[in-house]
């Protein structure tokens, strides 16, 4: 009982997970990444922090455990080195960082954390210093020394020229009058600065990394005797614009200011929320081809989509972005948000001219390069950007473009390009008729397909739906890739061309002069009506070679016993309908005779009872056609019968075929 008493606590802790345990609450993200640094650190003794270093940089990085063991931020390689944990230092002949820092007032703190420019600049202000030393409970994001280096001359010259003014109001914008720990530093809140009560914009990323105003915390929560200090990498300047008004002012935002006022999501640009705008320069317009670019202006709902797309559901910083990540956009599409040195990338392409423009609600980078999301294309469009390019010029050729350019709801049964791998049909009547059959009179998404559907075709054709367990078909042919959905139209990518159905079963075998003796078979064995009536067959034909090729004894007791032959006919039909992109490894498919038949695929040959096909998916109204070059055999034979007038027009009809089939072949 002692025993359960103990382990209780280390029960409950492991079940709420390592970031909250019966101690506290959970831990915030910056707290676990600095708590990860500190058990990487901790064979340097106590209260070390492993740190990542880009190479050739003075960037630092506490490390989380992806981050460790890639060592690289944002795909550069970096160091790993170890120093005293935020609040400890060294003591003289001891290992590690034992000793808690002492504590004294925010203006000697600055000196301790790195931050003396900072401290200097305290020091020219008359009214400063004295805050910083005096009673009070105070929070300052300190701009490291680095971070006051890199501004501009003429910025620089502007605040220490008038101290009391600028540079006092720059101090007190960096400044909250009340202490705030990282804990309290959550995504999206804005803290109230000692400046004209002007806001600072804090996020807290599920990574870690926490900015304010854009700019990384480096050191956070130095405790001081009034206060703490948190190092930061830049200096922050006051925000008073949203993201609209920085639309109105940019000259280089001419398009999309027109384009934005034209969709009326100026009142989502303006309105409260914390976005990532995209916003495409007058030149990642003028990069579109004038015909698109006027259509989707044009066209109010492709407008809407297209700038959607460019908006993120909330505020990410450079900083924060430490590797690839998925954002989703307002349109509900994902980009992939990532970086590549100093460069920001979306969907791998650097196309970010400037980066962290602030504003009240949210953040702005330039892209060079328009962000059209497939709501917004056509079905050419879409095709261009997959690998169907083969089956759109063959489209293109027969007269059908404007099928997948204009306001036509369709969608589109494009075989991929490695179909066409040994050419492409000639265009007459027949092929374009067979292209119009890849057109659906609907805008389709697969998701809804279910198996047995009906699908209308633009060349009056009715297509089937067949859902397995691993794929989807339409006909012969099955979905090869995620849908794409445009304006008017939808793009199936498929893995074979389709070929609609040309009759039943019966139909198909009486027109394929190879399977003259099975049709003859099927008549004798009273099969006919079966295989013409509605139905779901898969039917396992052999070939008149298939016959031929058996013993001529062991064909005539097969032939002259009609009940057997019916019985083996049968153990050839399965009953649903099985096309060979719904095969997978093996199907053990239950036969009109009883027993199961072995429907396997394995390197694209089709086997049944470990037989290759010779020719998958023959359509038929009812069922589908598999060429066999064997007669195939039930696990256990019923026992012969002859002497049945029925079997001996069986013989009659089979020899009759038989000669005929010789005739044809010489």
């Amino acid at each position: 009982m002692a025993l359960l008493v103990r382990l209780l606590p280390l029960a409950l802790a492991l079940a709420l997970g390592p970031a909250a345990t019966l101690a506290g609450p959970a831990k915030s993200p910056y707290q676990l990444v600095l708590q990860h640094s500190r058990l990487r650190g901790r064979q340097h003794g106590p209260n070390v922090c492993a740190v990542q270093k880009l190479i050739g940089t003075n960037k630092k990085y506490f490390t989380n455990c992806k981050q460790w063991y890639q060592r690289k931020i944002c795909g550069k390689s970096t160091v790993i080195s170890y120093e005293c944990c935020p609040g400890y230092e060294k003591v003289p002949g001891e290992k590690g960082c034992p000793a808690a820092l002492p504590l004294s007032n925010l203006y000697e703190t600055l000196g301790v954390v790195g931050s003396t420019t900072t401290q200097l600049y305290t020091d020219r202000t008359e009214k400063l210093r004295p805050e910083m030393e005096g009673p009070g409970s105070f929070t300052i994001f300190a701009p490291s020394n680095e971070a006051w280096a890199s501004l501009p001359a003429e910025v620089l010259d502007s605040l220490v020229s008038n101290v009391n003014i600028e540079l006092l109001n720059a101090l007190r914008y960096h400044m909250v009058n009340r202490r705030v720990l990282t804990d309290e530093l959550k995504h999206g809140m804005a803290l109230t600065s000692m400046y004209q009560n002007s806001g600072i914009q804090i996020h807290h990323y599920p990574n870690g990394i926490v900015t304010v105003n854009c700019a990384r915390l480096l050191k956070a929560d130095h405790h001081a005797t009034n206060g703490v200090v948190h190092l930061i990498d830049k200096v922050i300047s006051t925000v008073t614009n949203n993201i609209q008004q920085i639309i109105e002012i940019e000259d280089t935002f001419e398009t999309l200011r027109a384009a934005v006022a034209a969709s009326g999501l100026n009142t989502v640009l303006e309105g409260d929320g914390q976005f990532t705008l995209l916003a495409p320069t007058n030149e990642a317009f003028e990069k579109i081809p004038a015909e698109t670019l006027n259509r989707i202006l044009g066209d109010p709902e492709a407008l809407r989509d297209l700038l959607n797309n460019h908006i993120l559901k909330s505020a990410m910083c450079a900083e924060a972005i430490v590797a690839g990540m998925s954002m989703e956009t307002l349109e509900g599409t994902t980009l992939e948000v990532g970086c590549s040195g100093d460069m920001l990338t979306i969907n791998g392409k650097a196309i970010i001219s400037n980066k962290d423009i602030l504003a009240t609600n949210g953040v702005i980078h330039f892209i060079d390069e328009l962000l059209i999301p497939d709501s917004a294309k056509t079905l050419f469009e879409l095709a261009a950007e997959s690998d169907v390019s083969t089956a759109v010029d063959l489209f293109r050729q027969a007269g059908l473009g404007t099928h997948l350019s204009g306001k036509e709801r369709l969608t589109l049964l494009a075989p991929m390009n490695s179909v066409f791998k040994d050419g492409t049909p000639n265009i007459d009547s027949h092929t374009k008729n067979l292209l119009l059959n890849h057109m659906i009179k609907d805008q389709l998404a697969s998701k809804y397909l279910y198996h047995g559907q009906t699908l209308d075709t633009l060349g009056g054709k009715k297509l089937r739906v067949f859902v397995y367990r691993n794929s989807l078909c339409i006909e012969n042919s099955c979905i090869a890739a995620h849908d794409k959905r445009g304006r008017y139209g939808t793009l199936f990518t498929m893995d074979r061309m389709l070929t609609p159905p040309m009759g039943t079963v019966m139909d198909v075998l009486k027109g394929d002069n190879r399977f003259s003796m099975l049709v003859a078979a099927i008549q004798s064995a009273g099969l006919t009506e079966t295989l013409n009536r509605e139905g779901v067959y898969t039917v396992f034909a052999p070939t008149n070679e298939a016959f031929q090729s058996m013993p001529p004894e062991e064909l005539n007791k097969l032939l002259g016993n009609a009940k057997e032959l019916a019985n083996i006919l049968k153990y050839h039909v399965g009953d649903e309908i099985l096309v060979s992109g719904g095969i997978g490894a093996l199907v053990r498919l239950k036969s009109l005779q009883g027993d199961k038949l072995e429907v396997s695929s394995k390197n694209n040959v089709v086997s049944v009872n470990k037989e290759p096909v010779a020719e998958p998916d023959i359509m038929a109204t009812n069922g589908v056609v598999y060429a066999i070059s064997s007669v195939l055999q039930p696990p256990a034979v019923r026992p012969q019968e002859r002497g049945d007038e029925l079997a001996d027009s069986a013989l009659d009809i089979f020899k009759q075929a038989s000669a005929y089939s010789r005739v044809r072949c010489c």
